[in-house]
Parts: structure tokens; C-alpha cells; sequence
């Protein structure tokens, strides 16, 4: 847990406390030695990011951009791969046995 003061309104001091998860934690220390800022400082420019980048995302929402596969109708393509793994193992075992009879 870290704490944080904040001035307010002029000099009144407000003191919030956070408790942060311990990836935060880390990461909001690390960010303090690379920017060689204050908690305080660094605390409220990653809160400002966040809340910014945040609200930019909800307004835009999310688009999906289909396009056609060209697959026939019946054709899933999560076997597709399956089944191209298939045929590869088939011709590997044809070519296994192709020079398993050729040193006979």
C-alpha cells in the first residue's frame, strides 16, 4: 500500500490513501526512477493517461471489419488447418516408406 498528499485548495492538505496491486506497485516505482519523478507526480500523470486513453476508447467503440473468406458453405474454417496437418502427416508417411522400400 502507498500513500499519496495532495494539495488542495491553496494550502489545505488532503491525504488519499491507494492500495495498489503488487504489478502496479512495481510498475508505478519503476516509472518514478525512469522519470525521476515524485509519487505524487507520477501517480496522477498515469491516472490522467489512463482516464484520457479510457474515455477516447468508449466514444469511438469497437468496429469489427469482416470479409469474406471465400470458403464454400459446409467448410469450417477451424478444420481447415486440421486438415491440411492431416495431409501433411500422410505424405510424410508416403515419403518415409517410398525410401524405406528403396533401400530394400
Amino acid at each position: 500500500m502507498l500513500d499519496g498528499s495532495k494539495r488542495c485548495c491553496r494550502d489545505a492538505s488532503v491525504r488519499t490513501t491507494v492500495t495498489l496491486d503488487a504489478d502496479v506497485k512495481q510498475m508505478l516505482k519503476g516509472a518514478m526512477k525512469r522519470g525521476d519523478k515524485t509519487f505524487k507526480k507520477t501517480l496522477n500523470d498515469a491516472v490522467r493517461r489512463g482516464l484520457r486513453d479510457t474515455g477516447s476508447v468508449a466514444d469511438s467503440g469497437f468496429v469489427v471489419k469482416a470479409c469474406a473468406m471465400g470458403l464454400r458453405p459446409g467448410i469450417d474454417p477451424a478444420q481447415v488447418r486440421d486438415l491440411d496437418d492431416e495431409l501433411e502427416l500422410q505424405e510424410f508417411v508416403r515419403k518415409t516408406r517410398a525410401l524405406e522400400a528403396a533401400k530394400e
